[in-house]
C-alpha cells in the first residue's frame, strides 16, 4: 500500500488555522520510512493563536447553547467517518510516525472508543444532578455543569491522532471549543481529523489546529486557554503546570513512565513472553505506557528470558503500509540517538545484550532493533530513566515481594503489567503497585481501551485522568444552584431570634437521620 499522494497533504494543509501570508514560512514534513518530503505546513505565530482564540470563543458560545444530545450526535457521525476512512487515516499515521500498521490501528480504535463512550455518557453526565439541600423541603439543590470555555491541547508525536483528537472529543462534548497544537513532526494526523469532524457537522472554528513550534504556539496557547490538556515528558509537564498555576487555570497531563512488568512462578510463560514483545516494543517502544523493566522470579527467570528473547528475535522489522511488519521505525534522529546512547552506556558499564542492540539503516534511516538487556544497574542511563525506545531490561528477583518493591522504586507511576499463576494472584499484586493502570495478563492495551475507567499516572507520571466520567467532567466547571422555597433563613412571622435560632439548630441536628445525610 503506497503512501498517500502529495495532493492529499496539500489539501490537508488548508485546515491549519494559520494565516502565513505575511512571511510564508513553512515546515517540510517527511515520510519517516524514507525521509522523503510529504508536504509543507505553515509555521504559526502568536498572532495566529490569538486570532484562533477569537474565532473559537465566538463559536463556543453557540456550541454550548446546543444540547448535549445534539453535540453527541455530531461526535457519533464523526466516529462513523473514522471507521469508513480508517485505511486512509492509518496511512497518514504511518507516514508521519513510521510505526507498524497494527500500532497505527490502535489509534483508530482509540478514537472510535473515545467518541462512542463520551457521546454515550455526555447527555446524562452533563445533566443537572439533584443533591440534598441544606434544609429538606425548604431548599432544592442541584449541581449543573458549565464548559470551561476554550481548551488548549498540546499533543505529542508518538500517537498524534489519538492524543490530539482523542483528548479533544470529551472537551467538545462538554461544550468547549478546542485549540490544538500538534507536534511539529506530525501535523497531518490532526488536520485529517479536522476534515472529518467538519464533515460530521462540527461547526467551523470550534476545533482549530495551529501548526508551529512549541516555544511560540504552545506558549501562546497556555497564555490564552481556559484549561490545558498535555501529553508528553514529565519535565515539560512540570513547566506547563507552573505556567497554568500562575494563571489559576486547570491542568491535566499524562507524562512519562518507566513501566514495570512482573512475571511470577506459575505464570504462563509462553503467553507472557509473546505479549511482552507487544508491551515493550509497540511503536518501537515510543509509548509512555510501554514496558521498560521486567522483574521475573528467579526460579523461572531463565526459562522466561529464553522464550522472550526468542520472540523478540523473531519479530519482523519493516517499512510497509500493511500488516506485514511487527515493529516499525523510530521517528527522529533525536530518538535514535537517545536509544543508541542508552545501549552504549549500559554495555560499557557491564550490561549484557541478549537481543538487538544495533541500528538497522538497511531497513530505514531511523530503525533500531528491539533490544533486551541483562545485568542493568541504576548506575546506567537506562536503569532509572525513561528511554522511550525499543529497549527493555530483565531483572531476576528472589520472590514476589522483591518484585513489588523494585517495581515501585521509581518516581514514575503510569502503567504496570502482572503475570501470575492465577488471576486472583495477579490482582493481589496489582493492587500493591504504585501505578495509575495495571494490566493482569496483558501489557497495556486493555487498560487503555477501557474508556469507562480513568487512565493516568501517579508520581511524576501525570496529573488528572483521561477516560471515565472524570475525563469528561474535568472540562467543565461545576455550579451549585439552590432554590429556597416557602421560608428563607430570616425568622418568620415576627418570631424572636432567641426562639428561631434554637429551632434551626434542632432541624440541623435531626437532618443526620435522613438518608444520604
Amino acid at each position: 500500500m503506497p503512501v498517500p499522494e502529495a495532493a492529499v497533504f496539500d489539501r490537508l494543509r488548508g485546515f491549519a488555522a494559520v494565516d502565513s501570508a505575511a512571511d510564508g514560512a513553512t515546515r517540510t514534513i517527511t515520510e519517516v520510512f524514507t525521509g522523503r518530503a510529504l508536504g509543507e505546513v505553515p509555521v504559526g505565530t502568536a498572532a495566529d493563536v490569538e486570532a484562533a482564540f477569537g474565532r473559537a470563543r465566538t463559536a463556543q458560545q453557540r456550541w454550548a447553547a446546543r444540547s448535549a444530545k445534539d453535540r453527541a450526535a455530531v461526535l457519533e457521525r464523526y466516529r462513523e467517518l473514522v471507521v469508513e476512512n480508517r485505511a486512509y487515516l492509518m496511512d497518514i499515521i504511518q507516514a508521519e510516525t513510521g510505526k507498524a500498521r497494527w500500532a497505527a490501528q490502535e489509534e483508530i480504535m482509540g478514537l472510535m472508543f473515545a467518541a462512542r463512550y463520551f457521546a454515550r455518557i455526555a447527555p446524562s453526565a452533563l445533566a443537572p444532578q439533584s443533591v440534598p439541600g441544606a434544609f429538606p423541603v425548604l431548599n432544592r439543590a442541584s449541581v449543573r455543569t458549565q464548559p470551561k470555555g476554550v481548551v488548549g491541547v498540546i499533543a505529542p508525536w508518538n500517537y498524534p491522532m489519538l492524543l490530539s483528537i482523542g483528548d479533544s472529543i470529551p472537551a467538545l462534548l462538554a461544550g468547549n471549543a478546542v485549540i490544538v497544537k500538534p507536534d511539529s513532526q506530525t501535523p497531518y494526523s490532526s488536520l485529517a481529523n479536522v476534515d472529518l469532524l467538519l464533515q460530521a457537522g462540527l461547526p467551523r472554528d470550534l476545533l482549530q489546529v495551529v501548526t508551529g513550534p512549541g516555544t511560540v504556539v504552545g506558549t501562546a496557547i497556555v497564555e490564552s486557554c481556559d484549561y490545558m490538556m498535555f501529553t508528553g515528558s514529565s519535565a515539560t509537564g512540570s513547566t506547563l503546570a507552573q505556567q497554568c498555576g500562575k494563571r489559576l487555570i486547570g491542568f491535566s497531563a499524562e507524562l512519562g513512565g518507566k513501566n514495570p512488568m512482573i512475571v511470577t512462578r506459575g505464570a504462563d510463560l509462553d503467553k507472557a513472553a509473546k505479549a511482552a514483545v507487544r508491551a515493550c516494543f509497540s511503536n518501537a517502544g515510543q509509548l509512555c505506557i510501554s514496558i521498560e523493566r521486567v522483574y521475573v522470579e528467579r526460579s523461572v527467570a531463565e526459562e522466561f528470558t529464553d522464550k522472550f528473547v526468542a520472540a523478540v528475535k523473531a519479530a519482523k522489522l519493516g517499512a510497509a503500509y500493511d500488516f506485514s511488519a511487527d515493529i516499525g521505525s523510530l521517528i527522529s534522529e533525536a530518538q535514535l540517538e537517545t536509544v543508541t546512547k542508552h545501549v552504549a552506556d549500559a554495555t560499557s558499564k557491564g550490561a549484557k545484550v541478549l537481543a538487538g542492540g544495533i541500528a538497522r539503516p538497511d531497513i530505514g534511516p531511523l530503525y533500531f532493533e528491539p533490544t533486551v538487556l541483562a545485568d542493568v544497574t541504576d548506575a546506567m542511563e537506562c536503569g532509572r530513566n525513561e528511554t522511550f525506545g525499543p529497549l527493555v531490561s530483565i531483572y531476576p528477583v528472589a520472590d514476589v515481594e522483591e518484585a513489588i518493591v523494585r517495581a515501585n522504586d521509581t518516581e514514575y507511576g503510569l502503567n504496570a503489567s502482572v503475570w501470575a499463576a492465577t488471576k486472583a494472584d495477579g490482582e493481589r499484586i496489582a493492587e500493591r503497585l504504585h501505578a495509575g493502570t495495571v494490566c493482569v495478563d496483558e501489557g497495556y492495551a486493555p487498560a487503555w481501551g477501557s474508556t469507562g475507567a480513568p487512565m493516568g499516572g501517579m508520581g511524576i507520571s501525570g496529573v488528572g485522568r483521561r477516560h471515565g466520567p472524570d475525563g469528561l467532567l474535568k472540562f467543565t466547571e461545576p455550579q451549585t444552584v439552590v432554590v429556597t422555597r416557602f421560608l428563607n433563613l430570616d425568622a418568620p412571622w415576627g418570631v424572636p431570634q432567641d426562639k428561631w435560632q434554637p429551632f434551626l439548630m434542632s432541624i440541623a441536628r435531626a437532618i443526620r437521620f435522613l438518608p444520604g445525610r
